[in-house]
């Protein structure tokens, strides 16, 4: 079918892909749109994934205040450009990010990031769980296995349900990102003050070393 300028120029303007990347997506989709998007999307969390070692060295602070000033994040997101870090696409990404940490409240940045101690305890809860549970001794382990899964999406920023797209993780948002705007990015650290709560600033503080 015959695939208009007007609407590889839509699929552009939505996905920042090239004009050609477009056209053959549109091609591949009969014209869908939506389909286009999503095929794009798919190709450029692929690529994304081959700039995550690129050094992230620019970047920018910012900050959210929720509304009645009781809830307060700052945090630092990183990407490899002065450029990139002025582009309307980044500046959005690191307020939601803001958002994510205040209505989230995670407490490390990746999974990476948690303590052995955080681990080690965790793991204990749900060993003694299972066995309360009366699940048989062979099973425990996967079954500790699968709910520390749900444990890393509680506390892992980037394993985090995002909060305006829970069907997309956190991490994914991310990488959309890095494959419409060609640089790595990264979350370097994050601080989440809410008032009467001094333990959750520093709570956040330990995510961030």
């Amino acid at each position: 079918m015959e695939i208009s300028a007007q609407l590889v120029k839509q699929l552009r303007d939505r996905t920042g892909a090239g004009m050609m990347e477009c056209k053959a997506a549109l091609t591949d989709t009969k014209g869908d749109l939506g389909e286009a998007e999503v095929v794009l999307r798919k190709k450029g969390i692929a690529s994304a994934a081959k700039k995550s070692a690129r050094s992230t060295k620019q970047g920018v602070i910012s900050s959210y205040i929720h509304p009645g000033s009781q809830l307060g994040v700052l945090i630092e997101v990183n990407c490899e450009s002065d450029f990139v870090a002025r582009t309307e696409d980044f500046q959005e990404l690191v307020h939601d990010l803001a958002m994510q940490v205040a209505a989230a409240d995670p407490q490390f940045i990746r999974k990476e990031d948690v303590t052995q101690t955080a681990l080690d305890k965790e793991k204990d809860i749900h060993r003694a769980r299972a066995l309360g549970e009366g699940k048989p001794e062979k099973m425990v382990d996967k079954i500790v296995e699968g709910r520390m899964n749900k444990f890393y999406e509680e506390v892992c920023l980037y394993e985090q349900p995002f909060i305006k797209e829970n069907t997309t993780s956190v991490a994914d948002l991310i990488k959309s990102k890095i494959a419409k705007l060609g640089e790595n990015i990264s979350v370097s650290r994050f601080v989440r003050f809410k008032v009467g709560d001094a333990a959750g600033a520093d709570q956040s503080e330990a995510a961030a070393e």
